[in-house]
């Protein structure tokens, strides 16, 4: 199922299948991990529920709702980590 990376629960994981974020922010996305293909895991929120907390390629990445929500992932399934 593909859905926005901002509404998965803490704990679930997906693949991320696009990043549809416009601007600078595009770019920084992608600088730091948030690619096609790559494994994504929610690790956790913020007291306030903003940021979220983002296991991307051997990192943990905070991001805000509205920069998650350009994110789309594939959920359910097989996801595989290695």
């Amino acid at each position: 199922m593909k859905r926005r990376l901002s509404t998965l629960s803490v704990g679930e994981r997906g693949r991320i299948v696009a990043v549809t974020n416009r601007g600078p922010i595009h770019r920084r996305l992608m600088d730091i991990g948030f690619t096609e293909g790559t494994r994504v895991e929610c690790m956790g929120r913020s007291p306030l529920g903003d940021p979220t907390a983002y296991a991307v390629k051997g990192t943990v990445i905070a991001l805000r709702r509205e920069d998650a929500a350009g994110i789309y992932v594939e959920t359910g399934g097989r996801i595989e980590w290695v």
